[in-house]
C-alpha cells in the first residue's frame, strides 16, 4: 500500500527532504519505522529504535501499534521543547 511520509526539523535536515511516497508492506506504525529504518543511511540514523521520535497518523498524534491503511499520511517529528 501506499503512504505519504512527512518529515519535520531536523529529521527532516538528517534526510534531506520533508516528504516521499512510500509503498509499503507494514500493517502498523511500528513496521513501517521499522522498514525505514531498515533503508540504512540517515534513514538508520535519524529513526533508530531508542531515539525521541514522535509520530502523528493523518495529522494525529498516535501510538505506534496504530494501524496502517492506504492513503494514510504519516508524520515523524523529534520531540518538541520550548522556553
Amino acid at each position: 500500500m501506499k503512504v505519504q511520509l512527512r518529515y519535520f526539523a531536523a529529521i527532516r535536515e538528517a534526510l534531506g527532504t520533508g516528504s516521499e511516497t512510500w509503498d509499503t508492506q507494514a500493517t502498523t506504525l511500528a513496521a513501517l519505522r521499522a522498514e525505514l529504518v531498515a533503508r540504512g543511511g540517515a534513514y538508520a540514523d535519524a529513526l533508530a529504535p531508542g531515539r525521541a521520535v514522535r509520530v502523528a497518523l493523518n495529522q494525529s498524534m498516535s501510538a505506534e501499534s496504530a494501524p496502517l491503511a492506504e492513503g494514510a499520511e504519516v508524520g515523524y517529528f523529534p520531540p518538541v521543547t520550548g522556553g
